[in-house]
């Protein structure tokens, strides 16, 4: 199910993407009560957990490396949560194809989005920075229903034309503005004076990246993307942080937090840093809710011996 994330299709001079419309069964699927599927979700945990285990040691290793003070029985608590919260974000990203913008409202609680929009209103761009915790795609639909002003989300196209976009007809439902990844940089600085918001989910490893900020995460040398400080230095955009916590099956709380001033003087790798630390506290305060089974861990660090 993971390969459900959208599709590069289409247009217009800033090549944003145009949205399509989720596979109808994909619709017929939705439209189950959430109740019904989270409770098929608790089945396929249980199958990836027990029966057909899925990427069971790199999950026991990532838990092994980050949370070295648990005992083996606590890392097995952890994975086995982990198995049942990804199942549910699974069958809520389906349920996206029709889920009701006031029934969205209902279960994604935005606390600070005031200040975001303050800002926009008073003509300044900004740049919202997340991290796959939770479920990252309901806020991204819960932003785009309540903004109130153009939401640019950069995503990076799957390789499956099917399941790209069909994860595009999710993702745009409420007038999010997709950017592939690799044209962001052109896009804004294209359109540098629109006053927009900008999002990037950056905790994954920048592989297809050159330029990447090193620095101790989870207790390992990591590697981050550096693609959010090149627009906060190069154009002084403000920038936050997108927290999310699950408060109950299927329910969720968002906040906005300040991650640097517009104009700020950040030294190298400053900014960068700020964010790996914000997302690694809210990993530890939730260690459940992130990707695990992730191979977040390929690159080696330069200074790495052979």
């Amino acid at each position: 199910m993971l390969e459900l994330y959208g599709k590069l299709a289409a247009e217009m001079a800033s090549e944003s993407v145009s949205a399509p419309i989720p596979a109808w069964w994909v619709r017929a699927i939705s439209r189950l009560p959430l109740t019904a599927l989270h409770a098929v979700s608790r089945g396929f945990a249980f199958m990836a957990l027990k029966v057909f285990p899925y990427r069971p040691r790199v999950i026991d290793t990532n838990l092994a490396l980050a949370f070295p003070e648990l005992d083996a029985a606590a890392r097995e608590r952890i994975k086995r949560d982990y198995y049942r919260g990804y199942g549910d974000v699974m069958v809520e990203i389906i349920k996206s194809a029709t889920l009701d913008g006031e029934e969205l409202d209902r279960r994604m609680e935005l606390i600070g989005l005031e200040a975001v929009q303050a800002t926009l209103a008073s003509g300044t761009p900004a740049l919202l920075l997340a991290a796959h915790q939770c479920n990252w795609e309901w806020i991204l639909l819960a932003i785009s229903r309540r903004l109130g002003h153009p939401f640019d989300v950069a995503y990076k196209p799957l390789k499956n034309p099917w399941a790209d976009r069909e994860m595009l007809a999710l993702r745009s439902r409420f007038g999010a503005r997709l950017i592939p990844a690799e044209r962001l940089t052109r896009d804004v600085l294209a359109r540098r004076r629109v006053p927009r918001l900008i999002a990037l989910v950056a905790d994954q490893e920048p592989v297809d990246s050159d330029r990447r900020h090193w620095t101790r995460f989870l207790n390992r040398d990591s590697a981050f993307f550096m693609g959010g400080e090149v627009l906060v230095q190069r154009l002084g955009y403000p920038s936050f942080f997108c927290a999310i916590e699950r408060i109950d099956r299927g329910h969720y709380r968002v906040s906005f937090e300040t991650l640097s001033a517009r104009d700020e003087n950040l030294g190298e790798g400053e900014f960068t840093e700020r964010y790996a630390r914000r997302v690694e506290r809210q990993i530890r305060e939730a260690p459940t809710d992130w990707p695990w089974s992730h191979k977040r861990w390929r690159l080696q660090p330069p200074n790495a011996s052979d």
